[in-house]
């Protein structure tokens, strides 16, 4: 189901416009009668604000046919085109920073219905390398933003910082046999954190696309969701199923910490970042944290 903001959204509008359309049909033809019979006593000798006064439209009649146009446009853009969203975590680093604003394409994945999430029209599945925003599977209340890792079928496997696959023969029928390494090349240190970790910066080629990566140098880890009579850091993507991960590979809550996203509990796919603000976080002291305080316009773009 859609989130509350979405859910008003349909809700005012269609409110909005059952209003207008109630006082259109209902009323409004009782109004122009009273106006024709007031022009004709006084042989159309009677100034305009006198006959709004003696059939006036009501006020929430007004209002709603007033704002109905712009909720529809609004309602039709988000629901169903485009919609926008906020970067609010460090997990997509560097490909994509907090404070950046992001332009999410709807109908990439499926054209679906605003309130039920059911698909209207079937279009494109995710493919590998994608930057998808989803419903996070624990909370579907919550959106969340990962990178498409894992498609159906594939085997997944995450150990010393790289990343391997093995995909679907069904996809893949020539590289299907066995794992196959995503090339990465790291060269550079991206920062040394608080606790003293060398965080490097590095570049991975995941199917078509080529993206920036950060991963700690120093730890390696053993991820928490792990399949029935599976191994650790291995899983098999289920059919239906998609494997996230963030770019930002020791920092990110991902499918390695709670599992795979399902098919239906996909949003969009990330196109665009049309503003990235920073913030104070604490640089100017007498102002609030999250009053920007300069725009990254290098960062204004399509993504990848």
């Amino acid at each position: 189901m859609a989130g509350y903001f979405a859910i008003f959204l349909v809700v005012i509008t269609v409110a909005c416009g059952l209003i207008w359309l109630i006082d259109a049909k209902l009323y409004a033809p009782a109004r122009r009668e009273r106006i024709a019979i007031a022009q004709a006593s006084t042989a159309g000798n009677i100034a305009l604000d006198e006959l709004e006064k003696i059939a006036p439209q009501p006020v929430i009649a007004e209002t709603a046919q007033s704002i109905f146009p712009v909720l529809f446009l609004i309602t039709i853009f988000r629901s169903f085109l485009f919609e926008p969203f906020q970067i609010p975590s460090g997990s997509m680093m560097p490909t994509m920073l907090v404070g950046d604003f992001i332009l999410v394409q709807k109908y990439t994945y499926g054209v679906h219905d605003p309130i039920w999430r059911s698909e209207l029209i079937e279009m494109d599945t995710p493919s590998r390398g994608d930057i998808a925003v989803f419903k996070y599977p624990e909370d579907e209340r919550l959106d969340y933003i990962k990178r498409v890792v894992g498609l159906p079928g594939d085997k997944i496997v995450y150990r010393n910082k790289q990343l391997f696959i093995q995909p679907s023969c069904e996809r893949e029928s020539e590289r299907c046999k066995e794992l196959n390494v995503m090339p990465m090349e790291s060269d550079s240190v991206y920062e040394i954190n608080a606790y003293g970790e060398t965080v490097a910066l590095g570049t991975e080629l995941l199917g078509e696309v080529e993206h920036n990566i950060l991963f700690n140098i120093n730890k390696e880890y053993g991820y928490p969701f792990v399949q029935a009579n599976g191994k650790t850091n291995e899983w098999l993507v289920p059919e239906g199923h998609y494997f996230m991960m963030g770019d930002n590979r020791d920092n990110s809550q991902d499918s390695r910490f709670w599992g795979f996203v399902r098919e239906d509990q996909l949003v969009g796919k990330a196109v665009f970042i049309w503003m990235s603000f920073v913030y104070n976080d604490g640089a100017i002291d007498w102002l609030p944290n999250w009053i920007p305080i300069d725009i990254r316009f290098s960062r204004l773009g399509t993504v990848q």
